[in-house]
């Protein structure tokens, strides 16, 4: 009897010394791992602010209300020759004066 204790008892001393083994191992690992990924993943990118619209100019500013309003005295008088609808004649204008 005595030497099936001795037995059990150095069984369970290796058992318990494999399991305490094995834990280090696999945190170990899992801290290794864990560095690696950190490593791999790519450095934030910097978010930088759109630079501000420039200002317009004067002078294309002039020009271009010119241009509208020459755009709507066409239009104007497509809508008197009946070529364009009253709808179609408030869509144009609402894109010239938005655009």
């Amino acid at each position: 009897m005595p030497r099936l204790l001795r037995s059990m008892a150095r069984t369970a001393a290796i058992a318990g010394t494999a399991t305490a083994v094995s834990g280090r191992v696999a945190h170990r690992q899992a801290g290794r791992w864990q560095e690696q990924q950190a490593a791999q993943a790519p450095p934030p990118q910097p978010v930088y602010a759109a630079p501000p619209p420039p200002a317009p100019a004067p002078a294309a500013a002039a020009a271009s209300m010119d241009d509208k309003l020459q755009q709507l005295q066409q239009l104007g008088t497509l809508k008197d020759q009946g070529i364009l609808s009253d709808a179609e004649f408030e869509a144009q204008k609402a894109r010239i004066l938005a655009g």
